[in-house]
Parts: structure tokens; sequence; C-alpha cells
């Protein structure tokens, strides 16, 4: 909602807008609104999300459900457009523009990354997740898996650098609507991704924004863009369903 400056301070200031408890009746569901707020009170990041959590009792009754009622997608009229008149398109190395996409334009990245331990590691101590599933080896070897399991957001990450292959002037995310974990990466595997356009939107004289849909798949080059088997389920190389808006020059 506002850029961030180094030098900036943020706090983060959270809201329990819903509660479901799951049919074990040991864990539920917390949905939160989270936003971010600099040292001058303005809200720079706003989101809702949901997790999973533990009861501290699980026999004790739990609160009755309340669910938000949130939208599919962030609105276009919502995003916050930076200026890119004078885009250049010689520096981002592409000449590709708003004008060159077309909803349900698929987009194959082609390359692939192989993500090993030491560098998941890295990244997830980089993004302060400390959880044992992802760091302790010796615990997880007796887990379903066998092994410790690559933290999602690196996922993320890799699969929006892969996309800079065929979307170059794609520049800045400006919202997250949706995004699934489809499947588990380990340390050995190979991460390939493609795009789908999904929507479109004039947000200034100069800029636009795309609503893409991010698909990364491990060992399994996305030539034919796999997603889903013919039961509706996620294909099992299947990685990440990931919905964003990201802003382009016109």
């Amino acid at each position: 909602l506002k850029t961030v400056y180094p030098g900036d301070t943020l706090t983060a200031i959270s809201d329990v807008i819903g509660v479901k408890e799951n049919s074990n009746g040991k864990t539920g569901v917390v949905w939160v609104r989270t936003r971010g707020e600099n040292q001058r009170g303005e809200t720079v990041l706003s989101y809702v999300r949901w997790v999973m959590v533990h009861k501290k009792d699980p026999s004790s009754p739990a609160p009755d459900f309340t669910a938000p009622d949130l939208p599919d997608a962030v609105s276009p009229d919502d995003l916050v457009a930076p200026d890119y008149k004078d885009w250049n398109s010689a520096l981002a190395g592409s000449s590709w523009r708003y004008d060159d996409y077309e909803i349900g334009e698929k987009i194959d990245h082609v390359d692939g990354m192989t993500v090993e331990e030491a560098e998941h590691q890295t990244a997830t101590r980089l993004y302060q997740n400390t959880a044992k599933v992802h760091f302790d080896a010796h615990a997880q070897a007796g887990s379903r898996f066998g092994k410790r399991l690559i933290y999602g957001g690196v996922v993320i990450s890799i699969a929006r650098a892969l996309s800079f292959n065929g979307l170059e002037s794609a520049a800045q995310m400006l919202a997250i609507n949706a995004g699934t974990h489809a499947g588990p990466l380990f340390a050995g595997d190979t991460v390939y991704a493609w795009s789908e356009v999904l929507d479109k939107a004039e947000l200034s004289d100069g800029t636009g924004a795309l609503r893409l849909r991010l698909v990364a798949a491990k060992n399994h080059p996305c030539s034919d863009f796999p997603l889903k088997g013919e039961d509706g389920k996620y294909h099992a190389d299947v990685l990440l369903d990931f919905d964003y808006w990201a802003a382009i020059p016109r």
C-alpha cells in the first residue's frame, strides 16, 4: 500500500477474524488480518492469512465457527500503481509490455533450478522460519517423508525468479490473491514454472497490471503445463499454485 525505505521501522498488528475447530478436536483454523505500519502509523501492507494451530486443551469447548467473508481476488481499484512512464525496455531486457499479453495465455518459463540442502537452509534462516520440519534432519528421519521438507517460501521465491523468462517487464508484485502449496519439495529436486494470464487491468497512463497464475512443478518440465489429473486433484509433481497481480509498463 505504501513504499518502504531503508531506515523505516515496521510494526505488525494482527486481528483474529475467524475460527474453526477441525474434526479431530485437537486443532483448528484461525483466520487473521495482519497489517504492517511504518513509524508514522501509515499502513504499508495488509493481508489475511489462515493457519492451523493446536488446541491448548483438546477437551475444552471450541469457540463458535466464524469464517470471514473474503473476496476471491484483490480488486484492481485497490492496487497502488507505480509510475512506469519512463520505463526503459533495454535495461529491463525485454520489449514486451502490457498490450503484448492476452487473457488465457500460458507461458512456459523453460528454465529449471535444482535446490540443494545448503541453499535452502540458508534461505530458511534468512526468512526466520525455525520449524523443525525444515531444520532438524535427525527428527525428520522418523517422519512420513524421512527427510527435511523445504520451506514453502523458498518455492515461491524460486518460481517467481524463474518467471522472469517470459515476464521480464512484470517488475513488481502488487497483491497476492491466493495460493496453494500443493506438494512437498526436497533437496535434490528441480523446480520448473509456468504462468497463465488470468486478467488484465489498466491502472494509469503508463502502468497496467496482469493477474497471473504461477505454477511450479518438480522434476517435470512445464511444456505440457501439468496442473491437475483426471481425478481433479493436483498432479503429483505440482508444488505451487499461486495467484497474484503484477505491475507492468503499458
